[in-house]
């Protein structure tokens, strides 16, 4: 029998029950889908209630293939500066998804900083939330998470170039996901000027220039470095650019503005 990871956040992110989920996501994922080809896309990772319709709108744009690179900040602390999982299946209320472990080990071998280890990924939410969209608009799909928790750039631009080199030999070449919220804890008006900063570079895909407007303006993006890695394997694959699909907040949900935490979806056509 293989490893499982079981579910860290079901019940307190998202419905516990399948049949709660389900009927969950049927809601948060529009019925007409453009499904492109796409490098990846960068989705929000707070609670559905929140951000669910942002992460749906965004997915729905995006042909979702056999397999998806997910990339995520480390909000727990724990295991490894760069830390691919090393289950063999990831359980969610929808039933078991499988790890792309060939994948992993593929990136693991291009890249000697990324490691196999469970400790980064047991309590850690921001991937999680993403397998059940992904279970649903594919249900045949296997991942390969890796939580990123350094913030310096050399090492991350070495990840988006492992990342590159590995998709690139791939002939059904992966999606990327970065999973990401953006400003946390501001007024909803001072979150969409500091937003539009890491927007802006995202959608020409300046990795540098992401990290750098983030440390510079204190950009509270918790998955700004997941992002630089990726833009810089998307400029690599030959990504021309990002196109923004949706931008809001919690404060959409709750009605009060004066403290929210911003959620943007991404596409980046191939």
């Amino acid at each position: 029998m293989g490893t499982v990871r079981t579910p860290a956040v079901a019940g307190a992110f998202y419905p516990g029950r399948r049949e709660g989920l389900a009927a969950a996501l049927a809601e948060l994922i529009p019925a007409a889908r453009p499904a492109r080809p796409a490098h990846g896309v960068l989705v929000p990772h707070a609670g559905y209630v929140y951000s669910g319709a942002a992460a749906g709108r965004t997915f729905a744009e995006a042909a979702i293939p056999a397999r998806v690179v997910l990339l995520g900040p480390n909000h727990t602390g724990r295991g490894a500066a760069l830390a691919a999982a090393p289950e063999d299946e990831w359980l969610t209320p929808l039933g078991k998804v499988a790890i792309a472990r060939d994948l992993l080990e593929k990136i693991v071998a291009a890249d000697p900083d990324v490691v196999f280890d469970g400790a980064a990924h047991r309590a850690e939410h921001c991937l999680e939330v993403q397998a059940p969209f992904l279970q649903t608009l594919r249900p045949d799909v296997a991942l390969a998470p890796i939580v990123v928790g350094t913030n310096r750039l050399e090492p991350l631009l070495r990840l988006g170039e492992a990342l590159a080199a590995v998709i690139a030999k791939e002939e059904d070449k992966p999606l990327v996901v970065i999973s990401s919220d953006m400003t946390h804890y501001r007024p909803a008006a001072f979150c969409e000027r500091q937003d539009k900063l890491a927007l802006d570079r995202a959608a020409a895909l300046d990795a540098e220039g992401l990290h750098k407007v983030v440390e510079e303006r204190d950009i509270s993006m918790c998955g700004a470095a997941p992002a630089t890695a990726a833009l810089a394997a998307f400029r690599r694959l030959g990504a021309a650019s990002g196109k923004l699909v949706v931008y809001t907040h919690s404060g959409a949900v709750t009605g009060d503005d004066r403290e929210v935490v911003a959620y943007a979806g991404m596409v980046f056509p191939a």
